[in-house]
């Protein structure tokens, strides 16, 4: 054997079936996992829409107030948002997600202690506070894992959590408040925190011990795994990377992307939030079939995330597959709220609308990858989703406001509709208009 064939042997080789193989088998490593804590992140902050049609009556809240709880989660949110993940980048993200999940999940829980107006916003307040962090700390730490030609791919995969935490919440949780309600003393919606809160803490202790930082820490890789995967992600980083969360603050393209950001978010959580209500006002007075009824947006959803991301990657691009979208929902949803006397064509055109908010949104989650990277990246995805979180406060409170203001909710609807047509097209003046390599 000559020395060229064995410096041939001696090097991992970089084959396009090579890499494929070494990301699914981070993939089933990491995606699951991460996929089960975010369905619960995702339940606990919206499982409210469902208390309301109990916890409403039972503590005395008018529809503004409700509003205003379930969006001041995100005033919390927001304020710890960044700190949370400049932390992570100093102590990784094993320790991050654990503390994170067991201080949510215990809070989530002591909902069931809500009294009046201001328990309610004292514990939405610290359920922001203590989930601060989650979402855009995963995003940061799938960007050690996954080259950014794969992210809308990966994106589609975690992010779908949402419509899975809509479809299975709406069910279980009209389960658990018609099945619990009175036992022991405790009405059905103190029964549906409590169930769907706790399980948080133990998969705090599960992500703690199943995580891996990065790549070069993962015993669970090979070396020439982990030399392939170094590789790979060393050559799709974009040459004009930022360095430093002082010129991400800096960076108006940070803005451009925030302010689409805030426009989904304000449609997404305007549907998650008032879903319930706007079933029990359309008709549908049985809370189970209120449940069932909502878990159909939510399937539209994962099928479209998956169809919209796979699109986005075999093109290479975003801009339009998140702008056009989120347009189209927009549209959907004022054709739905314009004829309520007809409840399946209504529902099915709401169907349409939350299913391409949700698709527009997976999408979105893969553009920072390429604006950012680098430590910077932590503090600069952060940013983008705390600015654009503000939205997840503003749509629930101003719906909620102008619902008990005009007695419609059609009012506030209409409002958050204009703000997802007109607010994404920023997107499409952001520099990265197709993915790096």
């Amino acid at each position: 054997m000559t020395s060229g064939t064995t410096l041939a042997v001696s090097q991992p080789a970089r084959t396009p079936d090579a890499l494929t193989a070494i990301y699914k088998k981070i993939s089933w490593r990491l995606l699951p996992l991460l996929l089960l804590c975010y369905t619960f992140a995702y339940l606990d902050r919206v499982n409210i829409g469902f208390a309301k049609l109990q916890m409403q009556a039972d503590i005395g809240i008018s529809d503004a107030v409700y509003g205003l709880g379930a969006g001041i989660f995100f005033l919390g949110y927001v304020m710890f948002e960044v700190p949370s993940n400049l932390l992570l980048v100093r102590i990784g993200a094993r320790k991050t997600i654990c503390r994170i999940m067991l201080l949510w999940g215990l809070t989530s829980a002591s909902m069931l202690f809500v009294q009046g107006e201001y328990s309610f916003y004292a514990l939405r307040f610290l359920l922001g506070v203590f989930e601060a962090g989650f979402a855009p700390g995963m995003i940061f730490f799938l960007t050690y894992w996954y080259s950014s030609s794969r992210m809308a791919g990966v994106m589609a995969v975690v992010m779908c959590a949402g419509p899975i935490g809509g479809m299975l919440g709406g069910p279980v949780s009209a389960w658990i408040m018609t099945r619990f309600n009175g036992l022991h003393g405790l009405e059905g919606w103190q029964w549906m925190f409590l169930i769907e809160g706790l399980p948080c803490v133990l998969l705090g202790f599960i992500a703690y011990r199943c995580l891996t930082d990065k790549p070069e820490e993962a015993r669970w890789l090979t070396d020439d795994e982990r030399k392939l995967l170094a590789a790979d992600l060393q050559t799709r980083k974009p040459a004009d990377t930022t360095h430093s969360f002082r010129d991400v603050l800096k960076d108006p393209g940070i803005y451009a992307l925030a302010i689409p950001y805030f426009c989904l978010i304000s449609g997404i959580y305007a549907v998650s939030f008032w879903l319930p209500t706007l079933l029990q006002a359309s008709g549908v007075q049985d809370t189970m079939a209120i449940g069932f009824w909502s878990a159909v947006p939510y399937i539209a959803a994962i099928i479209a995330m998956f169809v919209l991301s796979r699109s986005s990657d075999r093109i290479r691009e975003r801009r339009w597959h998140v702008t056009g979208t989120a347009i189209v929902a927009g549209v959907a949803l004022i054709a739905a709220l314009r004829m309520p006397e007809y409840f399946l064509l209504s529902m099915t055109l709401l169907v349409i609308s939350t299913a391409l908010m949700w698709a527009a949104y997976t999408v979105f989650w893969a553009v920072p990858s390429q604006h950012l990277t680098g430590p910077a990246a932590a503090g600069g995805i952060a940013l983008i989703n705390s600015i654009g979180l503000l939205g997840g406060f503003a749509s629930p409170a101003l719906i909620g406001w102008l619902k008990t203001a005009t007695g419609s909710l059609n009012a506030g609807l209409y409002v958050i509709v204009g703000l997802l047509i007109v607010g994404t097209l920023p997107l499409l003046f952001t520099r990265h208009a197709r993915v790096q390599g």
